[in-house]
């Protein structure tokens, strides 16, 4: 389900007589003979799936094999899914440099509004947020309280642990982009992506740009990528040339050119490219 969106069996809550049965029994066999054969070694596993020919399949689909298989039940075609909430922001977090790839530890508080835990009624004093390195470790860690989960996360599908929920239904909500592009975590991530790439591409800005999606979306950007982004850039390093506070307050620093870039990553990572798995 991972990897392809949906799992073999429809049904993850319910693998009974009443539940869907599997689409590829056979596989489904022999994926767990492989499990035992292998020492119940999930990576593994996980190994063999991502570099199977049909994970690798293009996303694209004819015509007369959408007509057969809409839903793409039997595989016909590469995954197209929108990653989870957490995932998107680690792949966030991973792109622009931050990610701490630390294992264990107690949980952390990433930012989240203030006064959230207050306007919920949640007793014990109010949320604190974490800062350095301890904002910036997995989702995994995040401290989740089930009375007011973190808010940026639910607004991308991820559950609210007050029930159990073996899978989720994305959704397509205005709410959505607005977290990407106003979420403080958000743009701390296309900060420092922007930094990075002005660091790595000596001062070119189309350098800048290819690095930046590369980073993002671990492909080339073709050229009416390249020109779409270029041109968002030349727009807002005018705009910020007129506006030097604005430039301040988005960069950190008087750069025009550097928050023109930082609006450019924040396009980047708010992009259906970056958030989407095909």
């Amino acid at each position: 389900m991972q990897c392809f969106g949906r799992g073999l069996v429809e049904t993850q809550e319910n693998f009974g007589s009443q539940g869907d049965p599997p689409s590829h029994p056979e596989l489904l066999d022999d994926l767990a003979y492989r499990l035992m054969d292998e020492g119940w070694s999930q990576k593994r596993l996980m190994r063999s799936i991502v570099t199977s020919a049909t994970f690798r399949r293009s996303s694209s689909v004819s015509p007369s094999v959408r007509q057969i298989d809409p839903d793409n039940r039997l595989l016909a075609r590469g995954p197209t899914y929108r990653l989870s909430g957490e995932a998107i922001r680690d792949a966030a977090l991973a792109a622009s440099g931050l990610l701490v790839e630390r294992v264990g530890g107690p949980s952390v508080k990433p930012w989240q509004p203030a006064g959230l835990w207050s306007e919920a009624g949640v007793s014990g004093g109010d949320y604190v947020p974490d800062t350095g390195a301890a904002a910036h470790r997995r989702s995994l860690y995040t401290y989740r309280k089930r009375t007011a989960p973190p808010p940026s996360l639910v607004t991308l599908d991820a559950g609210s642990r007050e029930v159990c929920q073996p899978r989720r239904l994305a959704t397509n909500t205005p709410l959505q982009p607005l977290v990407f592009l106003n979420d403080q975590g958000f743009f701390e991530c296309a900060r420092a992506l922007a930094e990075r790439a002005g660091r790595e591409s000596d001062g070119s800005v189309d350098l800048a740009i290819e690095l930046a999606f590369l980073a993002v979306t671990s492909r080339p950007a073709d050229p009416y990528e390249h020109r779409t982004l270029r041109e968002l850039f030349d727009e807002q390093s005018a705009r910020f040339d007129a506006d030097r506070a604005a430039a301040t307050a988005v960069a950190g620093r008087d750069d025009p050119q550097a928050a023109a870039m930082t609006i450019v990553c924040s396009t980047l990572l708010a992009s259906d490219a970056a958030i989407t798995v095909r």
